[in-house]
């Protein structure tokens, strides 16, 4: 556990482990106010401007805005968002003469909760979205928010697209220091899917940042925020996950808007254990405040984001790589992979009960398996949303079900589920006793080996394909300025075909 939940100032907090003794000093020199946590974290929203952002940080949070547009465009082309949005039509007004835009519409409007919930959703449907450490997906939970916010604020009071940059921020940084709160947030998770706890109250930052609310009405979206919050990990692998990210958008949003209108909440919510403490059983707020004080920037400028190179969970990429790397020895050798003169696959992986799917049986059941996507990229050589597209293995594909019934997973002791320390070996012997291996440790996309400009743009270009090139090329244009002068208002008329 961690220390005792009552009523602290941050001081209070500080002086309760003598390993604290510089940060104290430090908080007293700079005449720090003794508050709680809770009222620190909404002083921090309300006054969260572009004067926080390094060069390197708007280059990073461009980066994920670009890629999440175009990963919500492609989601909004799948059957589980046809079946959304007809949920939505059957409980919404949807028609062009509402405020915040459907994603991937022909001009499409809903209310502005609903099109978070809708385009948040999109964006998390294929597990294409961007991946941090510790492991939530930032983007998707706070940018249909913003957006869908934008569009239902009236025309004299439209924000600029530095502002949707600066809120945007605001979120992915709440997010990040509710994450360090616990040590248990640094492996992958097994109880609780991060975009549900801390997600929510990221979109609920941004949405209070971009509304301008003060630290008082800020301090009571995190806490309206924080009953929100909340999702199973038992949904891994089911249309059900991806809802995760559209309810944490439009939640954290409609917090934010009930906080301007009045409603409050727990003002010491990120302070007790009946709180947000609930959501971790080794939440330490005085980590939090420790790792902050420390710090003159935002976390995105010392810790980059995963921008995934695969639709699927950000783990299969560890696998995948290694896959590529085996199936170019292979064919280098032999000139061909031939199913029958497998013997055995052995992948090296860390343990996690959720990403272990032996023979898949849906798609999304497919994007959460080491086995799946192992052998499909050693047969393929690639993995692409086609790869997904299938109804029975056994029938539909018999040289990937035969080469799944010969695979399987160890867990080596030395092999912890971090996307930060982690690795996937995957080893392949031939019925003539030949062995292949190959071992990745930081897949092509992770935060140590970041996609390319160039191919994050191509990425973009294909996600985003079912838009006019005009309008791709506009929202590149845009994204890569983001400017004052720019209303938020022209990048969301161009997110429709």
């Amino acid at each position: 556990m961690g220390i005792p939940f009552k009523p602290k100032t941050i001081l209070s907090v500080l002086k309760r482990n003598v390993h604290h003794q510089a940060a104290i000093a430090q908080v007293q020199s700079l005449n720090f106010p003794e508050e709680s946590l809770s009222s620190w974290t909404a002083q921090h929203i309300s006054k969260f401007s572009s004067k926080q952002l390094t060069d390197r940080v708007k280059h990073r949070s461009k980066r994920m805005i670009l890629d999440i547009i175009g990963v919500g465009l492609i989601g909004s082309t799948t059957k589980f968002s046809k079946d959304v949005q007809q949920f939505t039509e059957m409980t919404n007004r949807v028609s062009d003469e509402e405020p915040a835009l459907i994603w991937g519409t022909q001009n499409r409007r809903t209310g502005p909760g609903m099109a978070a919930f809708i385009n948040g959703s999109n964006c998390h449907s294929m597990d294409f979205d961007d991946t941090w450490h510790p492991a939530t997906h930032p983007s998707s939970t706070v940018l249909p928010a913003l957006l869908a916010l934008a569009d239902f604020l009236p025309e004299h009071n439209k924000p600029s697209l530095e502002d949707i940059l600066v809120a945007f921020n605001c979120g992915v940084q709440i997010q990040g220091l509710l994450l360090k709160c616990s040590l248990q947030s640094k492996n992958i998770p097994n109880r609780l899917h991060p975009p549900a706890i801390v997600g929510v109250m990221g979109s609920a930052a941004a949405s209070a940042n971009l509304l301008g609310l003060n630290s008082q009405k800020s301090l009571h979206a995190l806490a309206i925020a924080a009953s929100f919050a909340g999702a199973p990990m038992a949904n891994a692998g089911t249309l059900t996950k991806p809802l995760h990210a559209g309810k944490s958008a439009r939640s954290g949003l409609e917090a934010a808007l009930l906080a301007e209108n009045g409603i409050e909440g727990n003002e010491r919510i990120l302070d007790i254990e009946s709180g947000f403490g609930a959501f971790f059983p080794d939440y330490s707020p005085s980590t939090l405040l420790e790792d902050v004080l420390n710090s003159e920037e935002v976390i995105l400028h010392n810790q980059d984001i995963a921008i995934k190179s695969y639709p699927c969970h950000l783990g299969m990429h560890w696998a995948i790589d290694a896959s590529l790397q085996v199936r170019k020895h292979i064919m280098d050798v032999h000139g061909e992979i031939d199913v029958n003169f497998v013997r055995s696959i052995e992948i090296l992986a860390p343990k996690s009960k959720y990403i272990n799917r032996p023979i898949p049986s849906t798609e999304h059941d497919a994007r959460h398996s080491f086995q799946f996507t192992t052998c499909s990229a050693l047969l393929d050589g690639r993995v692409s949303r086609e790869t997904f597209t299938f109804s029975d293995i056994e029938t539909e594909r018999e040289d990937l079900y035969t080469v799944l019934c010969k695979t399987t997973i160890i867990n080596p002791s030395d092999n912890n589920p971090c996307f930060d320390t982690m690795y996937v070996e995957v080893v392949v012997t031939l019925q003539n006793g030949d062995t292949f291996s190959a071992r990745c440790k930081e897949p092509y996309g992770h935060w140590r080996r970041p996609l390319s400009d160039e191919d994050l743009k191509t990425k973009f270009t294909i996600n985003s394909s079912q838009i006019r090139e005009s309008h791709q090329n506009r929202i590149m244009k845009l994204v890569s300025k983001m400017s004052p002068s720019q209303t938020s208002n022209e990048l969301s008329n161009l997110l429709g075909p």
